[in-house]
């Protein structure tokens, strides 16, 4: 092989190997997201604790926030990544780790961290950023 073909055939393979990635479908619109709550307010009582959650509007369909520990919330919008479309919303389960939506997504998530835990999403739950000071935890992208 010439010095010349070289990169012609190192492209043909990038673009071979690109072509055979698995299609995913998905995704959740892009929605800025810029909260603030104060966790010792009455209303966010279930959060006083590890593995207490709660619902809050914002994102592209609401959003669960789920005490990880003392320390560590994890945030994620409801919206369905699998069908986006479709809009999708995810609801959490009586066993309190879990958001499904049996009717139009059929897929389950982890709150502990948004991942998918059955159905034909491929993606996880969108997951925003959060820190916490103590007091306020902040939900940003």
């Amino acid at each position: 092989m010439n010095v010349r073909a070289v990169p012609l055939f190192a492209f043909a393979l990038a673009v071979l190997a690109s072509s055979c990635k698995k299609d995913e479908k998905g995704g959740v619109p892009l929605t800025g997201v810029n909260i603030n709550i104060n966790v010792n307010l009455p209303e966010y009582n279930d959060l006083a604790v590890p593995g207490g959650w709660v619902y809050l509007t914002g994102g592209s369909q609401g959003l669960i926030v789920y005490r990880k520990s003392t320390d560590e919330f994890v945030a994620v919008d409801r919206h369905c990544p699998y069908r986006p479309e479709d809009v999708c919303k995810v609801v959490v389960d009586e066993s309190e780790v879990i958001a499904r939506d049996t009717a139009c997504c059929h897929s389950a998530f982890l709150l502990l961290d948004g991942s998918v835990t059955e159905g034909p999403a491929a993606l996880g739950l969108k997951r925003y950023n959060t820190t916490f000071n103590g007091t306020t935890l902040h939900i940003f992208n």
